[in-house]
């Protein structure tokens, strides 16, 4: 009777309407995920992570107990039947669990469930998910790698097709997994499969190469089938030249791809159509393309149809055969990169009758596509860039400084369309991004173009949304906007410094915005994707080159603490936001030896191995100081992981080793008696503060000489890149709360504001608006203050004795100057809210911790105030369980 109870409970909660309000659903698990994404195939990992989250919206919500059941039936799983994995009731609040059941089978789809006991022990069940294994090993490939066998100075994009029939059997399933050096686009019947931009994600490719998995069942026909790929250059074949080395890259060679068409059929028996000899290919209308400046299209030499069965390619030739380009295939398992947002022109100025100038009204990072109408053989340039010169024409001088073209047929960041002559044509880059605001058309002869006729797509990893804020002041919300703005246009597949002028994945700048990024954005697939490609380009020795991936640029002297500290900082923040210590785990020993490392040429504990406060107003700190803090915060990351791994003896000689570090960068820069830094710039204070370096009992004093400084400074900012991520949160977080916000919202030169008061929709690279140099505007590295709002001014904060927001530390800031102020993060157990309100003297403030999570808050009480739960006082710090609260402080 209690098993049909269940499975009818099971069945109710399937039923639930989508719409209906959480406060009255019933109690329930809910965003059942697999490797951090909903129902992924593709699934290469023995070991796969299930995690979920509980919706009861009661007060003191949690799970007391859990049983997981996977198996390769739904109905079974339903009916609590878990032929693979079936966990029994655990006693445990945990709901981030890796699959410990019977092996998984390559090509196998696997539904699973989670039933959950809550806080009065009584179980409530989730709906059924599912994931899908994929090759899980090189051996299952059936295909071979392929190319067109032309080198890697042929400019024209090879085309390649086959023709198949399946087997004359109702087909159940479809899946086409695809393996590219270099970008490509896969076409089933002469439709494009998916909806993903620039796949597979770029890596080190001669030691790591992925494949994407693609449902394509509904694709499928009876009788005669097409399958048609197109492959771009990407950074695999880059045939523009600057300064980052790239056209050396000891990977490079014409792009290749590898194919396996999966059908399976409702008797169980399975058919592969494969890469091989039988292929065919031929060039087309994608004439020329690169990543880095633009797409060339040429419509007089499109082949309509060239991916559909009919079509008839007599005159096609065959195809080369050739290894792998690594040894290592893996699945690309994380959110794609996806045109998010369309983004018709605001403007349009008629320049002459050849010239045009679209205004799209902010800054992205994307492509264009172009609508237009003119004779066969017009050539139109579609130039993009950031900035106007005096005439109103593009100015592109603050980002093409380090291109090196050999000659005129590569413009930088402008396509080239060139039109067959028939009615309006459309033009849009398959294989290329760049970072705009303004579209500069010029054509060859007078065509048809109106206002219409340019449309922006800001294309970035489609990563989910996680926070949210909401403040009386329009400058915190614009600056928000173009933090976030700033943080996806850098966002493909890895993080970017900025997607015009390098679109390198520098690592100071990937870590400087990591708490950003993780406040604002469910981001672990991209982190945990990039954390790999930092142990491909890792050196025996240790050291890591300063942008990753690399062609080899980058392992030079200033590639230091600094900078590479990604392999420490960013496995450690994900595992703090998340609770997951997967990337940890699998990042240690990389982290290990670049400490050692480290420890080997810097044995007295300073260090001067990096590349310094980066971009500063006017002031420089020692280099020795800063890259000595980050060698700091390195070890004690080491250790604390060394601690959470079991690792004894290397948690006794890191926490040791990061003693020593400590000690030495107080003996040589800190003067006790004054409470100051170096010689008391901003970023030595701040930096000092925000890493923990200044003795215990010691930090309100510099923290109030950080005030100080900043006030002397005429309550500007005087920072480079480490201060900039260090300075809001050095004084917020040290009782310094109003100077930290006054900064942040200064809007005359220098300030985040001063770029906003000027126009901008994106975070800059320089302060100095007018600067000569460092000019691009769209860069992160400045990025930390997306993340500071939510920290301190919202006051959301991690716990890290109980990571992934199991327990969160709430410590808001009243600031002056700001009425309200709304912060929202979506957790791994669920909706953080952080809200408050002034109304005189009084303010009210509102806070919800999910279910099977805690809270403690810290009333930022003045003196004669108190903190009030409806005619009650509490204490100024209170601990709080699961639910909703209002507070009054008067």
């Amino acid at each position: 009777m209690k098993s049909c109870i269940l499975n009818l409970f099971y069945l109710c909660v399937l039923l639930i309407p989508a719409g209906l309000k959480a406060e009255t659903q019933l109690p329930a698990p809910y965003a059942l995920q697999c490797e951090h994404l909903e129902g992924p195939i593709g699934v290469d990992e023995m070991h796969p992570r299930l995690s979920w989250k509980l919706r009861d919206a009661r007060q003191g919500a949690k799970q007391t107990a859990y049983r997981l059941l996977v198996g390769k039936d739904s109905l079974s799983v339903v009916q609590r039947k878990g032929d693979a994995w079936d966990t029994k009731k655990v006693n445990a609040d945990e709901s981030l669990v890796r699959y410990q059941g019977a092996a998984l089978q390559p090509f196998t789809k696997y539904f699973w469930a989670v039933e959950v006991w809550d806080k009065d022990g009584k179980p409530c069940g989730s709906s059924v998910s599912s994931f899908e294994t994929g090759m899980m090993g090189m051996a299952n490939w059936q295909g071979t790698w392929i190319s067109d066998g032309h080198n890697i100075n042929q400019r024209a994009a090879p085309y390649f097709r086959k023709v198949f029939n399946p087997v004359n059997k109702k087909i159940k399933s479809a899946r086409a997994y695809v393996a590219a050096a270099g970008l490509y686009e896969l076409y089933l019947n002469g439709e494009k499969v998916g909806n993903h931009r620039l796949d597979p994600m770029y890596t080190r490719f001669d030691r790591r190469n992925l494949y994407v998995s693609y449902d394509v069942t509904a694709q499928l026909k009876a009788g005669k089938n097409a399958v048609g790929v197109l492959l771009g250059n990407g950074w695999y074949n880059m045939q523009s030249l600057a300064v980052w080395n790239f056209d050396t890259a000891p990977w490079r060679a014409r792009p290749t791809f590898c194919l396996d068409l999966r059908i399976t059929y409702e008797d169980g028996t399975t058919s592969v159509v494969k890469t091989d000899g039988d292929w065919k290919t031929d060039a087309g209308p994608v004439v020329f393309n690169s990543i880095y400046t633009a797409e060339h299209y040429d419509a007089r030499l499109e082949q309509p149809g060239w991916n559909t069965a009919d079509f008839d390619d007599q005159k096609w030739r065959g195809v080369r055969l050739q290894a792998a380009p690594s040894t290592q295939v893996v699945s690309q398992l994380m959110h794609p990169i996806r045109d998010v947002q369309t983004i018709p022109a605001q403007s349009l100025k008629v320049l002459n009758d050849s010239t045009y100038v679209f205004d799209l009204g902010r800054n992205i990072a994307g492509v264009t596509e172009i609508k237009v109408q003119g004779p066969a053989g017009t050539v139109v340039r579609i130039k993009h860039g950031e900035r106007l010169l005096p005439d109103g024409r593009v100015d592109l001088s603050n980002i093409d400084v380090y291109y090196r073209p050999k000659d005129n047929t590569d413009p930088f960041q402008t396509d080239l369309f060139t039109l067959k002559g028939q009615g309006i044509e459309t033009f849009k880059p398959k294989f290329n991004y760049k970072g705009f605001q303004y579209v500069e058309v010029t054509s060859s002869k007078p065509v048809k173009i109106d206002k219409s006729s340019i449309t922006g797509y800001f294309m970035h990893s489609d990563v989910p949304v996680a926070g949210k804020i909401n403040a009386s002041s329009s400058l915190v919300n614009k600056l928000w906007a173009a933090t976030n703005n700033s943080y996806l246009s850098n966002l493909y597949g890895y993080p970017t410094d900025c997607p015009q002028r390098e679109k390198n994945g520098w690592t100071g700048d990937g870590h400087f915005a990591i708490e950003s990024g993780l406040y604002n954005f469910d981001g672990i697939t991209v982190y945990e994707k990039w954390l790999a490609d930092h142990r491909d380009e890792q050196q025996p020795n240790g050291v890591l080159p300063d942008i990753i991936p690399t062609g080899g640029w980058g392992y030079g002297t200033a590639n230091g603490t600094d900078w590479t500290s990604t392999i420490a900082i960013i496995p450690w923040n994900v595992y703090l936001f998340y609770g997951d210590s997967k990337l940890l785990e699998d990042s240690y020993e990389s982290i290990k030896k670049y400490v050692n490392y480290v420890e080997r040429i810097s044995p007295e504990g300073l260090t001067s191995f990096g590349r310094g406060d980066w971009v500063p107003v006017k002031s420089e700190s020692p280099l020795e100081y800063t890259s000595s803090v980050y060698y700091y915060v390195d070890a004690v990351i080491l250790s604390k992981a060394a601690l959470h791994f079991n690792k004894p003896e290397d948690q006794r000689y890191y926490s040791a080793l990061a003693e020593k570090i400590k000690a030495a960068i107080n003996k040589k820069y800190f003067n006790a008696q004054t409470g100051i830094y170096g010689s008391g710039l901003q970023t030595e204070l701040s930096v000092a503060l925000q890493w923990h370096i200044v003795p215990q009992g010691m930090e309100a004093k510099v923290a109030e000489n950080l005030a100080k400084r900043v006030k002397a400074d005429g309550n500007h900012l005087d920072v480079g890149v480490l201060g900039a991520k260090a300075i809001l949160n050095a004084l917020s977080e040290n009782g310094q709360a109003q100077t930290a916000y006054d900064l942040a919202v200064q809007d005359t030169y220098p300030s985040w504001g001063w770029w906003i008061v000027n126009g901008a929709t994106t975070l800059y690279e320089n302060w100095n608006i007018q600067a000569e140099r460092d000019i691009s505007l769209n860069h992160m590295m400045f990025g930390e203050i997306g993340g500071w709002f939510f920290k301190g001014i919202g006051g959301i904060m991690l716990d890290e004795q109980r990571p992934g927001f199991k327990h969160v530390l709430l410590k808001p800031n009243f600031v002056k100057g700001l009425d309200h102020f709304d912060a929202e993060h979506e957790g791994p157990q669920g909706k953080i809210k952080s809200s408050w309100k002034r109304q005189g003297k009084k303010v009210t403030y509102v806070v919800l911790i999910p279910a099977n999570s805690s809270a403690t808050v810290y009333f930022p009480l003045q003196a004669g105030q108190k903190a009030y739960q409806g005619k009650s006082t509490v204490q100024d710090i209170l601990h709080l369980d699961a639910g909703t609260y209002q507070f009054e402080i008067e």
